[in-house]
């Protein structure tokens, strides 16, 4: 195993982590909060393993067999992101006690759990991501460099998972004032919906 595969897949998958998107507005909450959020970062990355070894060796074709089961996950994703995204914007919009308390119940560790596995396995785009177009790039590599190319992505996701929570909790006293957060509430809100928007448009 060569070092070339695992520099590419290290930026290949930085290039397609980075973008801001539902994970890393998550992270990056759970950051600020300083609630779970290394818990949060490190089922991301899990999931992001799983779901791209999945892709570099031969998932892709799997998924893209099945139409119904995309349709059903993106679906889903919908939902959720739509709902997801009313209850920050609620909070944003009124800053009132009922709407923290709303957002406050997402703050215990199996409420973080259950919400990280939502934002990534209900975000249909993470299955094109990760098991279409990394197993795609993946076949251009002879077998003995695919793990090398997965260890490259992985590394990626590893570092800009944990990097990005660690940011948001060192930032998190002057993140966390009410007018930054009801900022953020709103960017986070915005970003779900036009997601949820772009997944409704492409169904």
């Amino acid at each position: 195993m060569t070092t070339f595969p695992i520099l590419n897949g290290f930026m290949i998958g930085a290039g397609m982590i980075i973008p801001i998107g539902v994970q890393n507005s998550y992270v990056l909450n759970q950051g600020i909060k300083r609630n779970f959020h290394f818990i949060a970062a490190s089922i991301c990355i899990l999931c992001d393993f799983i779901l791209m070894a999945a892709g570099v060796f031969g998932g892709g074709a799997l998924l893209a067999s099945n139409a119904l089961l995309l349709n059903i996950v993106t679906w889903l994703g919908i939902a959720f992101l739509t709902g997801y995204g009313a209850m920050f914007f609620k909070s944003f919009l009124y800053d009132s006690q009922q709407d923290k308390d709303e957002v406050e119940l997402l703050r215990t560790r199996k409420a973080v759990i259950l919400t990280t596995l939502a934002v990534t396995l209900l975000n249909p785009h993470v299955y094109l991501d990760t098991i279409v177009i990394i197993g795609s790039i993946s076949s251009q590599y002879p077998d003995e460099d695919k793990l090398g190319f997965l260890i490259g992505i992985a590394l990626a996701s590893l570092v800009w998972f944990y990097s990005l929570s660690f940011a948001a909790a060192k930032m998190a006293p002057w993140l966390s004032q009410n007018h930054v957060q009801r900022v953020i509430n709103l960017i986070v809100a915005l970003i779900m919906w036009f997601i949820a928007i772009s997944l409704v448009s492409n169904v």
